[in-house]
């Protein structure tokens, strides 16, 4: 089934070339410098609505504030905890505990392991777009040059309740399934799940992936520490009482800092592991949870929802042995969902009948154009 677009618009536009924008970690680096004493690079990373992508130096503080976190306890642990348990500075073989250098031998590598995919994980947060409409796809303008609206190529499921097709106001373009606007980034995000300063980026189903790794490792790193590190706070206490004052507070310091940090975190992700079992982001959440309320009903689920092992695939991926690795990130274009609406069309199609009851959201047809969607609604084969 096919919709054609007003004043006999071809229903089979030309396919569109991929719309994201990857940024280089040099690139960055060279960027947000310029940015911060005032200058701007001859080509700086743009946005599909015409403005530059890092242009506020106000808006680098939270990021500069997370990666001097991570280095202070990086260096501290290394510093105030492994270093005394391998025991460098001593002299014969006589005085070393080796099972002590052992255990910082096996904790200095885990340690090491979890960093780096932490770090890997922060940084591709950051320069990974999360996704934008296309500005150059006919289908998802609201007017066409001549000042007609824009062709109906596609039925989306989320309609005002009038019934009509969303739209943003500032992009002046139509939305797809579970496109918000971002007043900070001044775009339209597909997927969108929230603006995170902390990343100076919007998380959406571009770099979703990345940022719940990036929850999942500053997890298991700060609870590492706290729990490894311990054993050198009660040796300040208890063992070394000449220990220096300086050396004293770092580890103090460094010990409290994770406590809080990992609280944080842990809570923060708990909710993201939430989200993801249910197939939702968090303003879909936000709003269900919201509207609800002001009814008076019962929360009910995603209608996006796959089921536990189908909302894992579409947020770490389709490769379930490269899910906790920051790449391979699910497939597809982010256009397109599968939703109980599909399964109901496909029920039927079969003979199978309904297998979950029917919403009152209308169905949208396969996309026409590219390479079409794949299960999870992202299109084409996914990228690294």
């Amino acid at each position: 089934m096919s919709f054609g677009g007003l004043g006999g618009a071809s229903p089979n536009p030309k396919p569109v070339e991929h719309y994201e924008r990857q940024v280089s970690f040099p690139a960055f680096l060279f960027e947000a410098a310029l940015v911060l004493v005032g200058q701007t690079s001859d080509q700086p990373t743009m946005l599909a609505c015409g403005k530059r992508r890092f242009h506020d130096p106000q808006k680098f503080l939270p990021v500069a504030f997370v990666s001097a976190t991570i280095g202070f306890l990086f260096f501290a642990y290394l510093g105030m905890h492994i270093a005394p348990m391998l025991q460098l500075e001593t002299d014969s073989n006589f005085k070393v505990d080796h099972e002590r250098r052992f255990r910082g031998s096996w904790q200095l590598l885990l340690f090491l392991y979890l960093t780096s995919l932490q770090l890997i994980s922060y940084v591709r947060s950051i320069l990974e777009h999360p996704g934008e409409i296309p500005k150059d796809d006919p289908q998802w303008a609201y007017t066409q040059p001549d000042g007609r609206p824009g062709a109906i190529w596609v039925q989306p499921q989320e309609v005002k309740k009038n019934g009509e097709r969303r739209h943003c106001k500032w992009c002046w373009s139509y939305k797809p399934d579970r496109c918000h606007h971002c007043r900070v980034c001044k775009q339209c995000i597909l997927k969108m799940d929230h603006h995170c300063p902390w990343i100076y980026n919007c998380v959406g189903f571009g770099n979703y992936k990345y940022f719940f790794l990036l929850l999942l490792y500053s997890v298991l790193d700060t609870h590492f520490i706290v729990w490894t590190m311990f054993e050198s706070v009660q040796r300040c206490i208890e063992k070394d009482v000449d220990t220096p004052f300086f050396v004293m507070f770092i580890t103090f310091f460094a010990e409290t800092l994770a406590f809080f940090m990992a609280v944080l975190v842990t809570v923060f992700f708990g909710f993201h592991i939430l989200l993801t079992f249910k197939g939702m982001t968090t303003i879909e959440y936000c709003e269900k949870s919201a509207k609800r309320e002001a009814e008076g009903q019962k929360f009910e689920g995603s209608p996006y929802d796959l089921g536990l092992c189908g909302n894992a695939r579409a947020v770490l991926g389709d490769n379930m042995f490269l899910w906790f690795f920051p790449c391979s990130r699910p497939s597809g274009d982010g256009l397109n969902f599968i939703s109980d609406e599909t399964y109901l069309c496909k029920d039927l199609e079969f003979g199978k009948g309904p297998r979950r009851r029917g919403h009152q959201r209308t169905q949208r047809p396969a996309r026409t154009y590219g390479s079409g969607p794949s299960y999870y609604g992202y299109g084409a084969g996914g990228s690294v």
